[in-house]
């Protein structure tokens, strides 16, 4: 017999759990995205354009496309690159939570 804390969940409500994680994964990105463009066009007077692509391509992993001037500029673009390393993380994290947790429970590893 399973105790309370090990009653298994119905598919639906793994799927909402999946979908609530999966907009707040979102969110988050969107919201990091939205701090490199700041960043971007205020120090290195980019264009929102150049902007975007250059966070997009930092917040992803790839490096910068754009070559930087200012210092100012290339401790903001230092400090955004480690921050995105650790957002990556967390939101990948955050949208598989659920899945880790329902392979946890299918092996019987409940966390105490």
């Amino acid at each position: 017999m399973l105790e309370k804390s090990q009653k298994q969940i119905s598919n639906r409500q793994f799927i909402k759990h999946l979908i609530r994680n999966f907009i707040f994964g979102l969110i988050f990105i969107i919201i990091a995205l939205f701090i490199g463009m700041c960043g971007y066009h205020y120090y290195e007077k980019m264009s929102w354009v150049d902007s975007f692509i250059n966070a997009s391509m930092i917040l992803s992993g790839m490096g910068p496309v754009t070559t930087l001037y200012t210092i100012e500029g290339k401790i903001f673009a230092g400090l955004y690159a480690l921050f995105s390393g650790l957002a990556f993380i967390a939101i990948v994290a955050l949208i598989f939570a659920p899945i880790i947790r329902k392979f946890f429970r299918k092996i019987h590893l409940e966390l105490l």
